[in-house]
């Protein structure tokens, strides 16, 4: 039996309401766009970090017990060049970028706000250098000096910062075993040297470190390595025992 023109329209409204529905529905699935030979388009990758969040203002508030301070910046600087001493010679891109990311995350996220914000015009002016190891650490002897500056301290000699932040850290067991006879040798050697020598009067010894409550280098004394007369303005200045008393990286 034929349709009537009225049976026949109907038939086509509901096929083009259901063709309609299916193509509205397809529009909200998500568009997947591939890269040939699974290649990943690390540019849009979740974990990659902007200029802005590198770059940003400090986040903690300031903080304004000096001690904790001055603890703060002790501790910083010694994980600082530490950092940069173990720092491969010769680093990859993806090394390079993972150190200078961490630098300014660093300054961002440092503890002490006014520090970091500091901390922040000295990375501006001198940006971190991470193209090698020795690179990144005379980087971070010449933006320590910056601070020690604005803090009226010390410079430190930044010929000897390789040395001087040695962490002793082995690459291997038998690196650390020659480390150690290395220094059992250096002991030795001074102890000999000071028998060599006759011994100080037990008056003089009294009167340079008994009665003031300080230490001497008797070795040094003994071989002429330094003079007496140091009893009356006090032992020279030590890097080793002053290079810590410093503030925080931006303070």
């Amino acid at each position: 039996m034929p349709l009537g023109p009225t049976r026949r329209l109907v038939l086509l409204l509901i096929l083009g309401a259901g063709l309609v529905s299916v193509l509205y529905i397809s529009s909200f699935r998500p568009q997947i766009t591939g890269h040939p030979g699974g290649v990943v388009n690390h540019a849009q990758a979740p974990h990659d970090i902007g200029s802005a969040t590198l770059t940003g203002p400090a986040i903690a508030p300031k903080l304004g017990n000096e001690t904790a301070k001055a603890e703060l910046g002790n501790a910083a600087w010694k994980l600082l060049h530490t950092t940069f001493a173990r720092f491969p010679d010769s680093p990859t891109p993806d090394e390079q970028a993972a150190l200078r990311s961490y630098i300014h995350l660093f300054q961002r996220l440092y503890p002490c706000g006014e520090c970091a914000q500091h901390f922040a015009t000295v990375l501006e002016k001198f940006p971190p250098q991470v193209s090698s190891r020795s690179a990144a650490a005379a980087w971070g002897c010449h933006v320590h000096n910056e601070v020690n500056k604005r803090l009226h301290k010390e410079i430190f000699d930044c010929s000897n910062i390789g040395d001087f932040y040695d962490c002793g850290c082995a690459d291997t067991e038998e690196d650390e075993k020659t480390s150690k006879k290395d220094d059992k040798a250096g002991k030795k050697d001074s102890t000999v040297s000071a028998h060599d020598k006759p011994e100080m009067p037990a008056e003089r010894v009294e009167k340079l470190s008994g009665d003031n409550g300080r230490e001497v280098d008797l070795v040094g004394i003994l071989n002429g390595e330094k003079p007496l007369e140091l009893e009356k303005e006090g032992l020279p200045y030590d890097p080793v025992r002053h290079s810590t008393d410093l503030q925080a990286p931006g303070h």
